[in-house]
């Protein structure tokens, strides 16, 4: 074989990955945009938060807060105390405290002791914040993420009474 005719030969594999290339690039760039023209783009980013709550139920403390007074456990009723324990900050206005006596919006509804709303529904629920609830022993109640563009809720932490 002559040297010489190999370093002159011109026929290669380069024109067939150079078609293959430009097939898999269009295929790709039709992919992405039929994403976002058909609204995909957009579910993708609507995702619920990150977090972990913690429960801590106390039985033996009912709290009558119309009259501004601790009682004592009526009925297998008590105190629940939620704490978010960490991951994403959420704006209290879009998480809902769902199957208790207190359901409601976590930055609206839920009042302390003196009457006073606990959060507003502009606060940032973030590690370390804690809500306490009225509860019955056999009450299930939800932490219940609700996306702020509607549509979409997603459950993020949950708790079963004792007797549920």
């Amino acid at each position: 074989m002559n040297p010489k005719q190999l370093l002159s030969d011109d026929d290669a594999v380069s024109p067939v990955i150079g078609v293959i290339l430009m097939v898999a690039i269009t295929v790709i760039l039709a992919a992405v945009i039929a994403t976002f023209v058909l609204g995909l783009g957009d579910q993708v980013s609507n995702t619920a938060p990150q977090a972990s709550f913690s429960f801590d139920y106390d039985a033996s403390l009912s709290q009558d807060w119309d009259n501004g007074e601790d009682s004592g456990s009526v009925d297998g009723d008590g105190t629940l105390n939620i704490t978010h324990d960490g991951g994403d900050s959420i704006e209290a206005g879009n998480l809902y405290i769902r199957g208790s006596q207190d359901d409601g919006a976590w930055g609206n509804d839920i009042t302390d002791r003196d009457g006073d709303i606990q959060y507003d529904t502009k606060s940032e629920i973030n590690a370390g914040r804690t809500l306490s609830v009225n509860v019955a022993n056999s009450d299930t109640v939800r932490v219940v993420y609700e996306d702020p563009n509607g549509g979409s809720t997603a459950t993020i932490g949950r708790w079963e009474g004792p007797e549920a």
